[in-house]
């Protein structure tokens, strides 16, 4: 009996041996399967990093390409005269668009339109030199491999735009993006002043008014104390940030005056000199002007997308989005910059009654500020009272022979930008101006207290303004290609 307890305690403690073995043993499986699923999940986490970066890198570079539009200067030499406008409007504008419709980016993305590609190590130091590389600020994260723009996937956008970047640590990982890009065909502003109506700058004596680096276009008279007070046509001229006061000439490279009316002088001379040969008065109804055309629907639908929507009230005060009922703030609010780069954009007024411009629904707005920059469109008439020193701008002359453009310092400017009224604009201080004003009615000085000196803004004769997208991602176009 006793030998048969022991045969079966020792058959009890080898079944349990067993089971405690296979217990083990399906927990080291399982540990090596949990193992290897933290494992997998760690290098997982690792790889949706990486990604999420190097995402982050080619995107960021697609914005820096976007900016490339806006200022073709910065893009790499051999890109830039791709980015810039080839065809031209009907109505004489720059363009991106031929008569047809289509985009001037016409290549595919095998033969694109433009390929910056890094395996070319020339390539490479342009896009990612530490030092003087295009996407130099990225070297601690990683490099951009290669961009391509081609023609858009749909019919009316301007191009694709396709990124790919690699991210650095703790080991290389590209990843690609594309998007579409649509284009804003903004109104070209070719003219430093423009009225529809009369130009009277009769300022007081001993201070000039007067325009440089562009032409200026009046569809009545122009009133003058004396012709001798009209700025030569010189393309010689010292090109400076001089103002006509300060100069000992006055002459200018870009300078013609045509008028659809009479030159007009208050204080002629005894012996009247003849008109200088950069002056063309009776120019309307043959041969005829052509002006800017800023249309009213268009500047709304942009403002309403891209800018800041006011209505004129009858108090005089401005309602944001048209709302009433949240209050009204004033013009002084609204028009006015803290500093230089306090960029405001494109601020539309409309009307009274928020219609087209017809004489009975146009306020007046008073401009009163220190410095304004931003693009003011006014469905009314504007009376500008500008006040303070202004600001001191480095800004870039028209293109000279062969594309150059010089960089001047500009001082003592209190508005940067345009300034266009739908009626008619009284200036009531003397203003320094970089930019452009346009009126569709009179321009006029105000008591002979009025100075208006401007100096054009060139990047507005090809659409540029400063604060209104040219070019922007088309929505939903955005894509990330595994």
């Amino acid at each position: 009996m006793s030998s048969t307890c022991f045969l079966r305690r020792s058959r009890e403690e080898g079944v349990a041996l067993a089971a405690v073995l296979v217990v083990a043993l399906s927990l080291v499986v399982m540990s090596v399967a949990l193992l290897e699923l933290v494992w997998q999940e760690s290098l997982s986490a690792e790889v949706g990093t990486q990604s999420a970066v190097a995402q982050q890198l080619a995107d960021a570079a697609g914005e820096v390409v976007i900016g490339w539009f806006h200022d073709p200067d910065t893009a790499p030499p051999r890109v830039a005269p791709v980015l810039e406008k080839r065809f031209v409007s009907t109505d004489g504008a720059p363009t991106f668009f031929d008569q047809h419709g289509r985009s001037q980016f016409v290549g595919t993305a095998e033969r694109p339109d433009v390929v910056l590609d890094a395996s070319d190590p020339l390539y490479d130091q342009l896009l990612n030199d530490p030092a003087l590389g295009v996407f130099r600020g990225m070297a601690g994260w990683g490099t951009v491999r290669r961009i391509t723009l081609y023609a858009p996937m749909k019919p009316g956008l301007l191009c694709t735009v396709e990124v790919t970047a690699e991210t650095k640590s703790p080991k290389p990982f590209q990843q690609s993006i594309s998007m579409q890009l649509e284009a804003l065909e903004l109104p070209v502003l070719q003219r430093g002043i423009q009225a529809g109506g009369h130009l009277d700058l009769l300022s007081n004596p001993g201070s000039m008014s007067g325009v440089h680096w562009a032409p200026v276009a009046v569809g009545g008279e122009v009133i003058v104390r004396r012709i001798a007070d009209i700025p030569l046509f010189n393309p010689s001229a010292p090109l400076t940030g001089q103002s006509y006061d300060e100069s000992s000439s006055l002459e200018d490279r870009w300078m013609h005056l045509w008028a659809g009316g009479l030159i007009r002088e208050v204080e002629p001379a005894p012996d009247p000199a003849p008109l200088p040969s950069n002056v063309h008065p009776q120019q309307s109804p043959v041969p005829g002007l052509r002006f800017d055309q800023w249309s009213y629907e268009q500047l709304k639908h942009v403002a309403l997308g891209f800018g800041s929507y006011y209505v004129l009230g009858g108090d005089g005060l401005l309602y944001p989005d048209g709302n009433v009922q949240a209050g009204g703030v004033s013009p002084s609010q609204v028009f006015s910059s803290e500093r230089v780069g306090d960029q405001r954009g494109l601020i539309f007024v409309d009307t009274l009654d928020r219609s087209v411009p017809r004489p009975d629904n146009m306020g007046t707005v008073q401009i009163a500020a220190e410095y304004f920059e931003g693009v003011a469109v006014i469905q009314g008439h504007v009376r500008l009272r500008l006040s303070g020193a202004g600001n001191r701008l480095r800004v870039r002359s028209p293109r000279e022979g062969g594309g150059h453009r010089t960089t001047i310092d500009l001082t003592g400017i209190q508005f940067n930008g345009v300034l266009y009224a739908a009626g008619n604009i009284t200036v009531e201080s003397p203003v320094k101006w970089y930019g452009a004003v346009v009126a569709e009615g009179t321009i006029r000085s105000q008591d002979g207290l009025g100075r208006l000196e401007v100096w054009h803004d060139h990047d507005m004769s090809w659409g540029l303004f400063r604060g209104i997208p040219l070019v922007y991602r088309s929505p939903g176009t955005w894509m990330v290609h595994y």
